[in-house]
């Protein structure tokens, strides 16, 4: 009669985490170039369209907080716009309908961005936007350089958010987490 040590027979069947990756898995570490390719499309709309909102406010008034508030709704606006497509298009594939896709945008627009958005949104932008505004004279300049500031704090937060929805299985429609998978 053989016996095996429940360890080992675990150990032996569990395949390492490198041979537990699909093709289309995401690498543990991700590089400067991921980041750029996937934040800077929305980047550069969310810029356009707070350029525009600020602009199109300095018509109206020479207030830095009113120009502020303008400027982060056009940001908002142009930075979610392209980034829901983004996510939508990355789901699409790995959903079955069209409703679960735009369900599971929704649901990691809000895990990824979430706390970073609400932190930005109330408190860090609105600030560095107006502190451009009024320290620099040209309000284009002022808004870049506070939108630049903003988004050092934004992008801290964000990238951490997407890292654990990466690692939990929740970008990942077709499988679940393991437990094994999770903790680290």
């Amino acid at each position: 009669m053989t016996t095996i040590d429940p360890l080992s027979a675990t150990i032996a069947s569990t395949p390492d985490r490198e041979e537990q990756k699909t093709p289309d898995a995401a690498p543990r570490r991700r590089g400067i170039v991921f980041w750029i390719v996937r934040y800077l499309p929305a980047e550069i709309a969310g810029t356009a369209a707070l350029v525009v909102g600020g602009l199109s406010a300095t018509l109206w008034t020479d207030a830095a907080p009113l120009i502020a508030v303008a400027a982060l709704v056009g940001e908002i606006i142009g930075f979610y716009a392209v980034l829901a497509v983004t996510i939508y298009i990355e789901q699409a594939a790995a959903s079955g309908t069209r409703r679960r896709a735009v369900g599971r945008t929704a649901v990691l627009l809000v895990a990824e961005f979430g706390a970073a958005e609400l932190l930005d949104t109330f408190l860090v932008r609105p600030a560095a936007l107006m502190l451009g505004v009024w320290l620099i004279p040209d309000p284009v300049w002022g808004m870049l350089a506070g939108k630049v500031v903003a988004d050092v704090v934004f992008y801290a937060v964000a990238a951490g958010a997407f890292t654990v929805t990466a690692r939990t299985g929740l970008r990942d429609a077709r499988r679940p987490a393991r437990p094994q998978e999770t903790a680290s």
